[in-house]
């Protein structure tokens, strides 16, 4: 797919205007509102990620790139603020002081570096890496916030990373259902034992991934675990 440098250019403010408004409504239920962190930082990563999805579908890579440049604008001016602006405030966790500013950066990194491998290696599977990416795992930390008893610690740098059982559990359920609806567009699907069992692997699976993946890094595994998956079994 080839596109005009117009239509990508549009694309590129889309971003921007996605990006702005959603950090700017995440920083207002953060700091006016007293919404935890660990809400308003995954509704801006389900909005980003899900966007992504979509663009993809449309546009190709080509437009996720243009997207994701515009994207990055209002998100490297929030780092450039640094505390108490109300972009930095929707998505700087409390509890990454005082690497606050590092585990904003390095979710971005991975984000990257798992969309342009997927691209190259997985091209198939790469709107399953997005919806994953920016459905089950954006659950996962509000529920393990909300409802979050059993806590088990997760690779980190610099701070203390805690994930919880509940919040894992909440990724298998999420994966299952994204899985499920995906594959009965599939033109080989069939309701059997078979298909059923690849999915239920594959939600076990990137729930597992999800669970050991270094803190600040899931962006990069669960987008490429699924994507690497899903081009196995489906295309």
């Amino acid at each position: 797919m080839s596109y005009s440098w117009p239509q990508l250019l549009s694309i590129c403010f889309f971003g921007v205007f996605i990006a702005a408004a959603g950090l700017a409504g995440c920083g207002y239920l953060a700091r006016r509102r007293g919404t935890p962190t660990g809400y308003t930082r995954k509704i801006f990563h389900a909005l980003i990620f899900l966007s992504a999805a979509g663009i993809n579908g449309r546009f190709g890579f080509a437009g996720v790139l243009a997207f994701g440049a515009g994207a990055s604008l209002p998100l490297f001016y929030a780092l450039l603020r640094g505390d108490g602006h109300l972009f930095y405030e929707a998505i700087a966790r409390e509890k990454d002081r005082p690497h606050r500013s590092f585990y904003i950066l390095i979710p971005y990194l991975a984000t990257v570096a798992g969309g342009v491998l997927n691209n190259w290696l997985f091209p198939g599977g790469v709107t399953i890496g997005y919806l994953i990416t920016g459905a089950a795992d954006a659950i996962a930390e509000p529920v393990g916030v909300r409802f979050g008893r059993r806590r088990y610690r997760a690779p980190g740098w610099g701070v203390s990373a805690e994930r919880s059982w509940e919040g894992s559990l909440s990724v298998f359920l999420a994966s299952l259902v994204i899985l499920s609806a995906a594959a009965v567009f599939q033109p080989e699907f069939s309701l059997g034992v078979a298909q059923l069992t690849v999915i239920l692997a594959m939600s076990i699976l990137i729930s597992l991934v999800e669970a050991i993946s270094p803190h600040g890094w899931d962006n990069f595994t669960l987008q490429l675990v699924p994507a690497a998956m899903w081009s196995l079994f489906w295309n």
